[in-house]
């Protein structure tokens, strides 16, 4: 299994906490149920961490005008609304909420050059709160293909303490390259023209690099 980049430090650290505090229990407690019950907790918290960290290859569907998933998740928002950060005018906007369990590596939903790029420090509304997409901690990132433009967004949520992006204007992605990561659990907002064809349906899930959420 592949791991990300943005897990080394922590898996290492928690590698380190844990053989740390199993030897403080065993040397307390002896070779007994205690201690085989907190090794046996240990190992599935170290694995919960290891699999929150992984990075699997995928295969990004070709195609012209085609938009795909960002993240690994479910659709909790498909809706006409006002996106007043950037293009300030009406965009369809779909939503991809991440649970803990789902792969958190962000990509690139187009091929294109990034246009826009701004960090918000904010809040840490649940991520699925109404307000969490101007209020909490976020990154927005505009592309433009053939003359069309997206815009994403990371958001934080309760558990997402920490965002990471790696692009910044002028930088070229692919579709499907990985533009960034969002630790434990959170959302990504698009917002697209209103002529553009959705094809996912709310609650359904996604497989980010994988799922076509819509196309020009």
């Amino acid at each position: 299994m592949r791991l990300h980049r943005e897990g080394f430090t922590i898996i290492f650290v928690t590698t380190l906490v844990l053989l740390g505090l199993n030897y403080g229990v065993q040397a307390l407690a002896g070779e007994g149920l205690i201690s085989q019950i907190f090794l046996g907790l240990s190992l599935v918290f170290f694995v919960l961490v290891v699999q929150f960290f992984r990075n699997p290859s995928r295969n990004t569907p070709q195609g012209e005008g085609l938009i795909i998933a960002p993240a690994d998740g479910k659709v909790v928002v498909i809706e006409e609304v006002e996106e007043p950060e950037y293009f300030k005018d009406k965009r369809k906007q779909v939503s991809i909420f991440m649970s803990p369990v789902n792969v958190h590596v962000n990509r690139a939903p187009v091929t294109g050059k990034v246009l826009y790029y701004k960090y918000f420090k904010g809040k840490y509304l649940v991520a699925w709160h109404p307000k969490s997409s101007t209020e909490n901690e976020r990154t927005t990132v505009v592309m433009e293909e053939n003359g069309k433009q997206v815009l994403f967004r990371q958001i934080a949520g309760a558990l997402a303490r920490r965002i990471v992006c790696y692009v910044k204007p002028g930088v070229a992605l692919n579709r499907g390259d990985e533009y960034g990561f969002i630790k434990f659990g959170s959302r990504i907002d698009l917002y697209l023209p209103l002529d553009t064809e959705i094809l996912v349906n709310l609650n359904q899930k996604t497989v980010g690099g994988e799922t076509i959420i819509a196309k020009w």
